[in-house]
């Protein structure tokens, strides 16, 4: 039987899709060794001795491997092709301890995140990238923030957010379609311009599934959601179905920061 769902596995859509992903990014390689090289690593670990772990508590602090999550962070650039866009303006929610902004950065883009407050070591790691971001917390049903600006992309990477509590069994009550359908439409109508993307991403279910069950897959769709494995791409117009390569608002070229990040030596 594990034989089998191994086989099943490896033959499936999403491994296909899988196999694409990594050969897209293989054909434009990024060096997650030099981004790395380009923070401060005693200030990280000050940060790691300041904020110790607590007891108890889910391992929040494992964002202190900075190495590593430079290497997801890279992954998820390289998938949206920001690392040959030309200046961007992103909004990030759950931006966590900024990874990910740090790195649209050094592509040329800007970038303010959205998040709250309640990891202290989150406030430290944005400070030490230098990642803007607005203290919220996203709730079912009502708008976000006034940002007071629009944005070419809009981004959730591991989304939680959608997750409201645990029941007796210790099954997440989930927001309903008509949640999801607010928040889509608070994000096109407030925060994308003309020509915007929103990109969610979602972890699997604690039995491994999909996010996408058969409802939620149909009911994005509904929206012109694009799904690609975890992820769905919506555009700032519901009639239009977006590509992940290929977001632009600008005729210029990315600047390239001096530690030119897209080289792989």
């Amino acid at each position: 039987m594990r034989l089998s769902r191994k086989l099943q596995k490896l033959f499936s859509i999403d491994a296909v899709q899988s196999l694409w992903e990594h050969i897209c990014r293989w054909t434009h390689p990024v060096s997650a060794r030099r981004i790395l090289a380009t923070i401060d690593q005693a200030e990280l670990e000050r940060l790691r001795r300041h904020y110790p772990y607590r007891p108890n508590a889910r391992r929040i602090n494992a964002y202190e491997d900075a190495a590593y999550w430079i290497g997801v962070n890279v992954k998820h650039v390289q998938d949206l092709w920001l690392d040959r866009a030309p200046p961007l303006h992103i909004l990030d929610l759950g931006c966590g301890a900024g990874y990910f902004l740090y790195l649209c950065r050094l592509f040329g883009h800007e970038g303010l995140g959205l998040d709250t407050d309640e990891e202290l070591f989150f406030r430290g790691t944005t400070q030490l990238l230098g990642v803007r971001r607005i203290v919220a917390r996203i709730h079912p049903q009502t708008p976000l923030p006034d940002l007071e600006k629009k944005f070419d992309l809009v981004t959730g990477h591991r989304v939680c957010f959608h997750r409201i509590e645990r029941d007796e069994n210790g099954v997440w009550k989930e927001w309903t379609a008509a949640d999801w359908e607010f928040f889509i439409h608070d994000i096109r109508t407030r925060f994308l311009k003309p020509h915007g993307r929103l990109l969610l991403e979602f972890n699997p279910r604690a039995d491994g599934s999909s996010f996408f069950t058969e409802e939620l897959r149909a009911f994005f769709e509904s929206q012109g959601a694009r799904i690609f494995r975890r992820k769905a791409l919506l555009a700032a117009d519901q009639n239009e179905r977006p590509r992940f390569r290929g977001i632009k608002n600008s005729p210029r070229r990315a600047q390239r920061t001096r530690s030119n990040p897209e080289s792989t030596s």
